[in-house]
């Protein structure tokens, strides 16, 4: 499926500000691919698919879990939002036949795994520094992420973190065993 008629899909499910945020992500994914020599086109592709669950209702939710028997973990079953990563790689899968290296980038590009190959890092960050973000040291952490993916992915988990502290969010284990993993290194 061509990605004009995917990104016509994708106006009509998303609000217009995940929808921009979808292209910038887009446009972050091919530019990092093509800084690590990744395959630019399926990273363009995942870019913009990445959030295609994101705005479901908890109802949705429930019911595509249930329907595609999703696993949820406890911390996914208390903060409903976080499945939209997993919702999204099967989504992809189903209706765009997207190939397991896609699938794992969309699965990851929410809490991180210490499964993430270097496509899956670059649609991590690709999410969190596409252009419209705007949060104090994006910029600088942009550079990084040119240079050390794994670097921009600490910085990028240490801001998750004390953001979702301050907010009183549950923390997902995949994002602190990824943190402690980088550091361990």
């Amino acid at each position: 499926m061509e990605l004009e008629k995917i990104s016509e899909e994708l106006k009509g499910i998303l609000t217009e500000k995940r929808y921009i945020h979808s292209l910038g992500t887009m446009k972050k994914a091919r530019e990092l691919a093509c800084v690590y020599e990744e395959d630019e086109e399926k990273a363009v592709f995942a870019g913009l698919i990445h959030d295609i669950a994101k705005e479901m209702s908890k109802e949705e939710i429930l019911e595509y879990v249930k329907k595609n028997n999703i696993q949820m973990d406890e911390i996914e079953e208390k903060q409903l939002g976080l499945m939209h990563a997993k919702l999204g790689a099967s989504i992809a899968k189903e209706k765009y036949n997207a190939d397991e290296k896609v699938q794992k980038a969309i699965l990851y590009h929410t809490t991180g795994n210490i499964k993430m190959d270097r496509f899956a890092k670059i649609i991590y960050l690709a999410d969190k520094l596409e252009e419209n973000r705007n949060y104090e040291g994006v910029e600088e952490l942009r550079e990084i992420a040119k240079v050390d993916l794994d670097k921009a992915i600490l910085i990028t988990i240490d801001f998750v973190l004390e953001k979702s502290i301050k907010l009183k969010r549950l923390i997902h284990p995949n994002t602190i065993e990824l943190r402690n993993y980088i550091i361990g290194e």
